[in-house]
């Protein structure tokens, strides 16, 4: 497994082509393994992928990836190509399995993670269940909250010490229970994605619709072979347009 970051040049045109479009991104990232066929990884390590806008002029891509990518086209296409070099290609890639086999039960870590929040609801009796996104930050943190999800994902959520809670827990104005500043979690970055899926060309009303957050809290391991398959696997749905990649950092001191 290989762990890739990649600084797009947003002052650049393809740059701003990619970011606007996740098919075009998408296909771009796969051009980067020319021996993974597309139905490779299903039930094993994919091919993952996250976009963070840390600022305006700055927008990094991550991969993880079975296989070691080449981004020499996302280079001439939307980075600095004058810069590169066989010794500073442009792009930095670091082998993942050693970190992945570090992890150990009882580990802390700081995280983020881009995802595609969604629930089934049945508007009416009889009628098949549908995917709909959530859209509140309150409904959008209880989807990555949830025991369950949790669980199989081999990580628990860190609560902040009482100290350091502002906010109390309780219901909002329509009497769902929300957490408060209960957890070392926060929601943000909410984007709504539409685009027509491969080459369809109907109207709008039949584009597909995506809405992404970006999670940033700390995690503690529980069970650290489901969090190495989540690293490698992902979370959640919408993987082909930068969904489900998370990644760990150590978790700040002072």
């Amino acid at each position: 497994m290989h762990l890739t970051r990649f600084r797009l040049n947003t002052a650049r045109p393809g740059a701003r082509r990619l970011l606007a479009s996740p098919q075009s991104l998408h296909a771009a990232v796969m051009a980067s393994f020319p021996h993974l066929l597309p139905t490779e990884g299903a039930q094993g390590p994919r091919v993952l992928w996250r976009l963070d806008h840390n600022a305006r002029a700055e927008v990094l891509l991550y991969i993880v990836s079975p296989d070691r990518p080449d981004l020499t086209h996302l280079v001439e296409q939307a980075g600095w190509p004058a810069a590169h070099s066989s010794e500073t290609p442009g792009w930095h890639t670091r082998p993942y399995a050693p970190f992945l086999d570090r992890l150990a039960q009882g580990d802390t870590f700081a995280f983020r993670l881009t995802a595609n929040p969604v629930h089934h609801i049945r508007r009416k009796d009889g009628e098949p269940t549908k995917v709909t996104a959530h859209l509140t930050p309150n409904h959008q943190m209880n989807w990555l909250l949830k025991p369950e999800r949790q669980e199989h994902a081999g990580f628990r959520i860190n609560e902040k010490p009482h100290n350091q809670r502002l906010l109390p827990a309780g219901l909002t104005d329509r009497h769902h229970p929300h957490h408060g500043d209960r957890y070392n979690l926060t929601v943000r970055d909410e984007r709504t994605l539409s685009f027509a899926k491969g080459r369809d060309t109907r109207p709008a009303r039949h584009q597909v619709k995506v809405v992404t957050v970006t999670y940033d809290g700390h995690l503690t391991v529980t069970d650290p072979q489901a969090l190495r398959r989540t690293l490698t696997q992902g979370i959640g749905r919408a993987k082909a347009y930068g969904c489900g990649l998370m990644t760990l950092a150590p978790v700040p001191t002072g």
